[in-house]
C-alpha cells in the first residue's frame, strides 16, 4: 500500500498565453546543440578574459612600453634631430615617430599572444582553452583580436604623447594607410606569438624568439633610417624583411612619402597574414604540444 500522497495536479496555461510547463528552450532534449555555427558568447568570453588579463597589469603592458618608446624618440631626436637633418624630405623627428609607434604596436601584439597558451601550459591551466565549446578557429580569433587590442592601446598612448610633444608632427595624412598597415603588422605579430606559444615549453623559449627574431627584425626594418641611403646589398636584405613594409607603409600615412612600393607591401603583408593564420589554425587543430 502506498502511503505517499499523490502529486498535486500542475496547472497549464491556456494556449497562446505562455508555453506549457515542461516545454521550451530550457527543457530541450539532452544532447541538443544550442550553439550556432559560431559560438559568439564563448568567443567574446575568451576575448574579454585576455583583455582583462593585460588590463590588470596595464602599468606594465600599456604604459611602460609607451614610456620606453618615448625614450627612444627623445634620445634619437636629441642626438640626430637638432642638426636640422631631414629624411625623405621631412625632419628626422617626423620621420622617426611613426616607425616607433608601429614598432611598439607590433612588439606588444607579439608579447600578448605569445603569453596566453604558454602560461597555460606552464601552470597547468591549458585545459581552460581546450575544454570549453570553442573551435580552434574561435580560440585563434579571440587570442588574435585581444593581441591587436593591446597593440592599438599602446599605439594610441604613444601617438597621444607624441602629439603633445613639441617639435614633432604626427598628424595623420592618409588614415586608410595607417589603419591597414597598423592592423596588418599587429596581426602578423599576433599570429607569430600564437605559433611561439604553441611551440615553446618555457618562458626562455619565448624570450629567445623575442630577442633573436622579433627584436632584430624590428630594429633592422628602417625604423631609424631610410633604406634608400643603404648599400644595395643591405637594401635587398631590408626588402626581404616583412617588418620593413609595415614600417614604411605606416609611416606613409603620416608623412605622405615612402621608400618602398606601397601596394606591393600591402599585398605582401596580407598574403603573409593569411599564411600565418592557416599555420596557427593547423597547429591548434592538431593539438601539437597542447594535448597530452
Amino acid at each position: 500500500m502506498n502511503d505517499q500522497a499523490p502529486n498535486p495536479p500542475v496547472a497549464v496555461a491556456a494556449p497562446g498565453n505562455r508555453p506549457e510547463i515542461g516545454t521550451g528552450p530550457a527543457f530541450a532534449e539532452p544532447g541538443t546543440v544550442r550553439i550556432g555555427a559560431i559560438n559568439w558568447g564563448g568567443l567574446k568570453a575568451l576575448y574579454m578574459k585576455e583583455v582583462r588579463r593585460f588590463f590588470k597589469v596595464q602599468l606594465q603592458t600599456i604604459w611602460a612600453p609607451a614610456i620606453t618608446t618615448m625614450l627612444y624618440l627623445v634620445i634619437f631626436t636629441v642626438a640626430l634631430g637638432r642638426s636640422g637633418r631631414t629624411v625623405l624630405d621631412v625632419p628626422f623627428a617626423d620621420f622617426l615617430a611613426p616607425g616607433l609607434i608601429v614598432m611598439a604596436m607590433m612588439q606588444n601584439s607579439f608579447a600578448n599572444s605569445s603569453f596566453s597558451l604558454l602560461v597555460g601550459k606552464i601552470q597547468g591551466t591549458i585545459i581552460d582553452y581546450l575544454m570549453p565549446p570553442l573551435s580552434e578557429l574561435e580560440v585563434l580569433v579571440s587570442l588574435t583580436i585581444a593581441a591587436v587590442t593591446r597593440s592599438i592601446l599602446v599605439g594610441a598612448a604613444v601617438w597621444l604623447a607624441m602629439l603633445l610633444w613639441p617639435g614633432i608632427d604626427v598628424t595623420p595624412r592618409h588614415p586608410l594607410a595607417i589603419l591597414w598597415f597598423g592592423l596588418m603588422g599587429a596581426m602578423m605579430l599576433a599570429f607569430m606569438g600564437v605559433l611561439t606559444s604553441v611551440w615553446a615549453e618555457k618562458f626562455d623559449h619565448a624570450a629567445a624568439i623575442t630577442n633573436f627574431v622579433v627584436a632584430p627584425l624590428a630594429l633592422l626594418s628602417g625604423t631609424f633610417y631610410s633604406v634608400q641611403a643603404m648599400a644595395p646589398a643591405f637594401r635587398t636584405l631590408s626588402h626581404a624583411n616583412p617588418f620593413f613594409y609595415v614600417i614604411s607603409g605606416f609611416r606613409y600615412g603620416f608623412i605622405g612619402s615612402t621608400d618602398s612600393p606601397l601596394l606591393l607591401g600591402a599585398g605582401l603583408l596580407l598574403a603573409i597574414n593569411v599564411a600565418l593564420g592557416f599555420a596557427c589554425y593547423a597547429l591548434l587543430r592538431s593539438g601539437w604540444k597542447l594535448r597530452s
